[in-house]
């Protein structure tokens, strides 16, 4: 067991990847039940189901234990019927088959304001908002990172200022997005492109540096120049690379989605996720939230599926 499943390295049977998979969800889902189901764990509220003889209570309300038992004690003492009630989590805490009814509902409820977009056009907005500012930051970042990686001096010029304003939250630039480019879509496709601009240029630099230099020199000796040293040495074999480089960045640009969509008029996904908030629909809450990470997952998966037959040569791509 321990050479086949935690060797350094080790490459892992098509078994033993599916076992591991499913118990990377497993677990942490396990733990969530565990809180949710079993009493004695970790409920600190209790469930109204009879209010007794206490005047402020009503069923399906939640109060803490303590109170209940507090309230309790003065009917016991006071001669009037004891309340009843159950142990419970707080309200923001939904059990698991609360979000999973909320993948369903959410989708076939009626928005609580008249004039607001459902949840699938939520998610479809948040989706053009994701596409396009990370389209604008690959068309800059990527063949600038190219250049980067392989010209000292280029390298030198762009790389000190990149490596500076990589520091800069990208949020701060929020005000000034909303003033330049109006308060609707462009300022969030401007955060999300500023957050994963400057990190794209120095990741798929130093990608880019790791090419062995032995292929360049051996270019160089044959007199190609520097067009088709990029286009026919450098590019082709760093592709996988930058590939994979490109997935974890895109994840980047999911996790400043929820900001850019704050800024200017609340849209998209984060816009619903504010409202359920609001009034206190936590399970819908929940339940967008872990959309956000399927779809972010999904696209991660099938961008791992495709490089199989994009770069079928690269093992690391064919293990993914």
């Amino acid at each position: 067991m321990t050479p086949r499943w935690f060797g350094v390295r080790a490459p892992l049977s098509a078994r033993a990847r599916l076992v591991l998979g499913i118990g990377s969800f497993a677990l942490p889902l396990g733990l969530w039940c565990l809180v949710s189901y079993v009493p004695f764990v970790w409920h600190p509220m209790v469930r109204i189901a009879d209010p007794g003889g206490v005047d402020y209570f009503q069923p399906d309300m939640l109060v803490d234990r303590a109170v209940f038992a507090e309230e309790t004690g003065n009917m016991r003492r006071d001669g009037k019927a004891l309340p009843a009630g159950e142990p419970a989590n707080p309200v923001y805490l939904p059990a698991p088959h609360q979000v999973v009814l909320a993948f369903y509902t959410a989708f076939t409820t009626r928005p609580e304001q008249r004039d607001a977009p459902w949840l699938h056009e939520s998610l479809l907005h948040s989706i053009r908002v994701i596409f396009l500012g990370f389209a604008i930051s690959s068309v800059i970042g990527v063949p600038l990172g190219i250049l980067c990686g392989t010209y000292t001096a280029i390298s030198r010029l762009n790389e000190p200022f990149i490596e500076f304003f990589r520091y800069l939250p990208a949020p701060a630039f929020g005000a000034l997005a909303v003033a330049i480019l109006g308060i609707y879509d462009g300022p969030k496709i401007a955060i999300i492109v500023i957050g994963t601009l400057f990190q794209q240029v120095l990741i798929i630099a130093n990608t880019v540096r790791k090419l062995d230099f032995s292929l360049i020199e051996a270019a160089m000796t044959l007199g190609i120049n520097r067009l088709r040293l990029l286009t026919r040495v450098v590019i082709p074999a760093c592709l996988p690379d930058l590939y994979r480089d490109q997935r974890i960045l895109l994840g980047w640009a999911w996790t400043y989605l929820i900001v850019a969509e704050l800024i200017g008029t609340s849209s998209g996904i984060t816009w619903f996720i504010t409202q359920q908030a609001r009034y206190q629909h936590f399970d819908n809450v929940y339940a967008a939230i872990a959309m956000i990470g399927f779809l972010g997952l999904g696209g991660d998966v099938l961008l791992a599926w495709l490089a199989r037959y994009l770069f079928p040569w690269d093992r690391a791509s064919a293990r993914a």
